[in-house]
């Protein structure tokens, strides 16, 4: 089984005897239990890992000694995926599988059908619950580098991003082209749109037409959104070879 992973603050991973403390020196030592000679790995969500090993911990802390050290290059190419606001918590759903399958950039959509709206005196909340749910599932998933996780886009954030990559599919259940069969570049970011429960409209299948976007097909059935990202990722990804 692989040593559990937490995050550290990249200045104390320079030393060989690293304290882990505060919440995730809480989380290792009082909800895991590691105890002295377990291996334990630490990152800082930017490529940056340290094998460690236990040597003792007390109630809300561990103590460790730094093993080796090495650095994972940013993965390219990267996925990008345009995410509509699904409703309820199916939002933090779609966030946890697509980060743990690899995807690296994740950028909440106001679709213009979408259930939920982030108004403005709950957006910060609702974003902060997005990336916490990254960072929880990357360290579950053992993530060398933590997944973007944007400022709420707009239709125009969401163009201009399909404009600016080698690559941008728009999931639609009316397409003839099939993601699978589509010529995958070898770097730069692959952007993949999903849209809302309502679906999208004529205006936005348009405007990202116009931009670059490829009306695909993602399969022979009809998914929820918060699981036609985690799917569309996977496949991008078995094609890249990062998989």
């Amino acid at each position: 089984m692989s040593p559990p992973l937490f995050l550290s603050d990249p200045s104390r991973l320079e030393s060989d005897r690293i304290v882990l403390e505060g919440p995730e020196g809480r989380h290792a030592a009082a909800v895991r239990r590691l105890r002295p000679g377990e291996r334990v790995d630490l990152g800082d969500g930017e490529g940056r890992l340290v094998e460690c090993v236990v040597t003792s911990a007390e109630r809300d802390r561990l103590h460790l000694e730094a093993r080796t050290r090495r650095h994972v290059s940013r993965p390219d190419p990267r996925i990008v995926v345009i995410q509509a606001l699904p409703k309820g918590d199916r939002g933090e759903l779609a966030v946890e599988t697509m980060t743990e399958v690899g995807v690296d950039v994740i950028v909440p959509w106001a679709a213009a059908r979408c259930v939920t709206q982030w108004r403005p005196e709950r957006r910060a909340k609702a974003l902060a619950r997005w990336r916490g749910t990254a960072r929880e599932a990357a360290k579950q998933a053992r993530r060398a580098w933590l997944p973007e996780v944007t400022d709420l886009a707009t239709t125009a954030d969401a163009v201009s991003r399909i404009a600016d990559a080698p690559l941008a599919v728009v999931l639609h259940e009316e397409a003839e082209r099939p993601l699978s069969g589509l010529p995958v570049p070898d770097s730069g970011d692959l952007v993949v749109v999903v849209g809302p429960e309502g679906g999208l409209t004529d205006e936005e299948v348009a405007a990202f037409a116009a931009a670059g976007g490829v009306p695909t097909l993602l399969g022979p059935t009809v998914l929820r959104t918060s699981t036609a990202g985690v799917a569309a990722a996977s496949v991008l990804l078995s094609r890249t070879g990062r998989w």
